[in-house]
């Protein structure tokens, strides 16, 4: 079998170390495999796979002899993208950095793998929340085309990194010791005022932008077009930060051009490739954050046709956005490349 050298820039994050447990877990072809990450990480060591690999400082030297640059997020990409292609790397990129790019494609492999052979050097991997909408999207477009879609998130604290993760984990344990809870991560670390997130909920994802709308709410319009490839596609979002550490999920309201009906949704949905259907009210299965966490799947449930508005479905949809809301997304890209003899 023909091995590709990687790299993955990001190695001691948290996307970082799942890119590593799949690449195990789903035997990726890689030969070589530099561990990349900031001056801060560089001399660290990680064991994988039975081997000790001494974590690197990313340069712009750093991708000779490399196929696959695996960015697990943040500024590196716009620092070292540029070098990594000029030395003959593809690089699949986890940032938001070149998602609107129009010369990139933003690709979720089971949606748009046709993108993929457009790439002039760099792939971007959606918005966590938006590879996990549109998962359930598209077999429902293909039935009818679809006009509008509302949708509400319930996003895990983990896809403000780790630092999301340890803030919910040290203030739940200062509520049950009846301590004061210090925030200083949500909902965003850069900006000054910060709110406690265990048993509470935060109305903002990022920054706020002029329309009044955050950029994470602008990320899931914006990238569903684009993925979608329909400009005239209208996509309203609100994203909330919740107090669960793993797995996003999502109300997703969604307005046709022709009348679908829940059986016909549920079994295109069944078929889908990467979906799971989770969809029985009378015995109260639908899925939840805590089942799909560390799992590849996408599961949608509570189908339901919406009485409100003609040719309107309502679903639930959970994923785990660390896996194929990002790790797994990109890893899956680089197969599919494989598989179809991209990589060159």
């Amino acid at each position: 079998m023909k091995r590709f050298n990687t790299a993955i820039v990001g190695a001691t994050g948290a996307v970082g170390q799942e890119f590593l447990k799949l690449i195990e877990e789903r035997n990726f072809p890689f030969g070589e495999l530099k561990m990349l990450a900031s001056s801060r990480s560089a001399g660290k060591t990680i064991n994988f796979m039975g081997k000790d690999y001494t974590v690197e400082e990313t340069t712009e030297n750093s991708f000779d002899g490399v196929q696959f640059a695996l960015f697990a997020g943040g500024a590196a990409s716009k620092l070292f993208a540029p070098a990594a292609v000029k030395s003959g790397a593809v690089v699949i990129d986890n940032s938001s950095n070149f998602r609107m790019d129009p010369n990139v494609p933003l690709v979720v492999p089971e949606v748009n793998p046709q993108a993929i052979a457009r790439h002039k050097g760099i792939i971007a991997n959606p918005n966590c929340s938006t590879i996990i909408m549109v998962m359930a999207l598209k077999p429902l477009y293909d039935l009818s085309r679809i006009r509008r879609v509302v949708v509400s998130t319930y996003q895990a604290v983990s896809g403000a990194g780790r630092e999301g993760m340890d803030e919910l984990k040290t203030q739940l344990e200062a509520l049950a010791r009846g301590e004061e809870i210090q925030a200083k991560i949500l909902p965003v670390a850069k900006l000054d005022k910060h709110y406690q997130i265990a048993s509470n909920l935060l109305p903002q994802i990022d920054v706020f932008m002029d329309n009044l709308y955050t950029k994470e709410e602008m990320k899931m319009v914006n990238e569903t077009r684009k993925i979608m490839e329909d400009d005239e596609l209208r996509v309203t979002a609100t994203t909330i930060r919740v107090p669960v550490y793993r797995s996003h999920a999502e109300s997703v309201n969604i307005e046709f051009e022709d009348e679908i009906s829940v059986e016909a949704a549920r079994n295109a949905l069944e078929k889908f490739p990467g979906v799971i259907v989770r969809d029985n009210p009378a015995e109260m299965i639908y899925p939840q954050p805590l089942e799909t966490s560390g799992k590849d799947d996408v599961e949608v449930g509570r189908v339901r046709k919406d009485f409100s508005i003609e040719h309107g479905l309502n679903l639930w949809v959970c994923g785990d956005q660390i896996r194929k809301g990002a790790a797994l997304n990109a890893l899956q890209i680089a197969e599919y490349m494989i598989a179809n003899d991209m990589v060159f």
